[in-house]
């Protein structure tokens, strides 16, 4: 298998995106830590060779980042493979479901997985997210409105929820 590969530009830097005809496998901030390990995880999964290129899910993802970052889009449809863990491909797909412009606490995204005290293994599996931006890890902080950590920067997930409570109303501000 061959994924295709490709740099899409944001307001933050660019982004790594890596796709089949189908689905987005990968979408990160170049510089991001642990970027490397992830793209050497999705190819192994895939069992896949890397090819610069487009597919009909690059070109989509590139639309919706556009859109998201002029701030008319909410909410991304890409379709996504999760290379995960099953406990990791939960808290990435719970994550999916916090909502534009709100936050939520890894101790209430361990909850909201069924598995309570397990806000420590959800901060990792959070961490691991092979998806900046799409599956909205910087929506993620800690009980006490802390940012915290995020593998493409602070300063970038400060940004991306300003953004996304309307106080960035222009995307290149």
């Amino acid at each position: 298998m061959i994924l295709k590969k490709a740099f899409i530009q944001t307001p933050l830097g660019p982004m790594l995106a890596i796709a089949d005809e189908q689905a987005l496998h990968l979408l990160d901030f170049v510089g991001s830590k642990d970027l490397e390990r992830k793209v050497a995880r999705v190819t192994k999964q895939a069992k896949a060779t890397l090819a610069p290129g487009s597919t009909p899910a690059l070109e989509n993802v590139e639309r919706e980042l556009n859109a998201y970052f002029a701030g008319t889009l909410k909410e991304f449809t890409t379709p996504l493979v999760f290379a995960g863990s099953p406990f990791q491909k939960s808290v990435w797909q719970e994550l999916q479901k916090i909502k534009f412009g709100a936050t939520c606490a890894y101790a209430d995204l361990a909850h909201a997985i069924g598995k309570p005290t397990a806000f420590r293994a959800v901060a990792l599996a959070n961490a691991a997210n092979h998806f900046a931006v799409v599956a909205p890890c910087h929506r993620v902080i800690k009980k006490n409105n802390d940012l915290c950590g995020y593998n493409s920067g602070v300063e970038r997930k400060a940004w991306l929820l300003e953004h996304e409570k309307g106080i960035r109303h222009d995307a290149k501000s």
